[in-house]
């Protein structure tokens, strides 16, 4: 079997090929991002790089029998604009014809996601030798318009799997295949037939490493000032004749940080919410010790941390491309962890997506949270995957 995988990222596509113990005779993989390319070949080192889909000509490849990839989503995601597939002048395109047109007399593009009609330019092309060709496509849960869009053009309308049946992360995706399709409907239109895959029970906890480098960990650092300021407020003002010094100590301190909400008080410590993090203000909290329950309670996270915040017995949120941008970037999963709030580690989020531990990494952190992100859930591949016929 000849394999071409676009958008081939580290090679998730071989990745689960590998699981089913599929060895393609030949794998053309495109890719475009010198560190994606590093761990395939690492990995996969027969793989045959053939840089950019924009300039893929399947007539000088061997015949293929399988098509797969996942095409850019940030323009279809709920998360981003919505702006779907269009030129710089706003023009929305709705036909592979259209697209070409536009191509050849050097229109530039919106975004990223338009290069869905590379995918089926070279579908297309591929159909002509062998119409019966394999193929899947992956991409994000968007709006109706647009998922129609991109059914009409592949031929098929895909099937919607949540990699929270399989992994410990809610990742809702649409996946277009006919590896197994059923027809339905007044005209008979044509469906992936790829059943829901049995739900595993995952959670975090599954996941979770039990030794885990202090850097993941949100900093004691950060609170180093505040507990300063905590202190020397115990030390200076205390019960006057039993009555609470609190104006004149909500005073000192709207001095000394700006930010004042008026709070009742006690002499216990005080900490000063960041500027930045919700209103700012005074609370109080009885010990300095950075808890789980006092970062929440305490709105020393921001709402988006909050809401990233996930016991061991839950699901983490959809593993993101930018979630190595820290604690604060969209989606990035926070967990409670020995009473503490840590992010992620590289192994967990590889972990989140099912990749299996004989896979090898040889990059940094940064780049292993962003390959990731951008990858695929492997047993949701796998199980796709599994219906094609001996």
């Amino acid at each position: 079997m000849n394999v071409l995988s676009l958008f081939d990222g580290i090679s998730c596509a071989q990745i689960a090929l590998r699981q089913l113990k599929i060895i393609p005779d030949i794998y053309y993989a495109s890719e475009i991002d010198k560190y994606a390319i590093a761990q395939t070949q690492l990995n996969f080192p027969n793989t045959i790089q053939l840089g950019s889909v924009t300039d893929i000509d399947v007539s000088k490849l061997e015949p293929i029998d399988l098509l797969m990839g996942g095409s850019p989503c940030q323009s279809f995601s709920f998360a981003g604009k919505r702006n779907g597939m269009s030129t710089k002048d706003h023009e929305e395109i709705y036909t592979l014809d259209r697209y070409l047109e536009l191509k050849s007399e050097g229109f530039q593009f919106e975004g990223q996601s338009y290069l869905f009609w590379e995918y089926m330019r070279i579908l297309v092309d591929i159909r002509k030798y062998n119409p019966d060709v394999l193929f899947l496509l992956e991409n994000v849960e968007m709006g109706n318009k647009w998922e129609r869009v991109l059914s009409e053009a592949i031929g098929i309308y895909g099937v919607h799997i949540n990699s929270a049946l399989v992994s410990a992360q809610n990742r809702k995706r649409i996946y277009w295949t006919n590896i197994r399709t059923r027809r339905e409907g007044l005209f008979g239109e044509l469906h992936s037939d790829i059943p829901q895959p049995e739900d595993k029970g995952i959670v975090l906890k599954d996941i979770l490493e039990d030794e885990v480098d202090e850097k993941y960990y949100v900093s004691s650092k950060y609170m180093s000032d505040f507990i300063q300021d905590e202190w020397r407020l115990k030390k200076k003002y205390t019960q006057i004749n039993g009555t609470k010094a609190l104006p004149q100590m909500a005073r000192q301190y709207q001095s000394w940080c700006g930010d004042y909400i008026k709070t009742e008080m006690d002499t216990n410590l005080m900490i000063q919410r960041p500027r930045g993090n919700n209103k700012g203000g005074i609370f109080t909290e009885k010990t300095p010790t950075l808890s789980a329950n006092s970062w929440e309670h305490n709105n020393l996270l921001c709402n988006r941390q909050i809401r990233n915040v996930k016991s061991a017995g839950e699901k983490a949120n959809a593993f993101l491309s930018t979630s190595y941008k820290g604690s604060q970037a969209n989606g990035m999963t926070l967990t409670k962890h020995h009473s503490r709030i840590r992010r992620l580690t590289p192994t967990e989020c590889a972990r989140l997506q099912t990749v299996p531990d004989w896979y090898k990494w040889e990059c940094s952190d940064t780049r292993q949270y962003i390959m990731l992100g951008n990858g695929w859930t492997i047993d949701v591949i796998v199980h796709i995957l599994s219906f094609m016929k001996k």
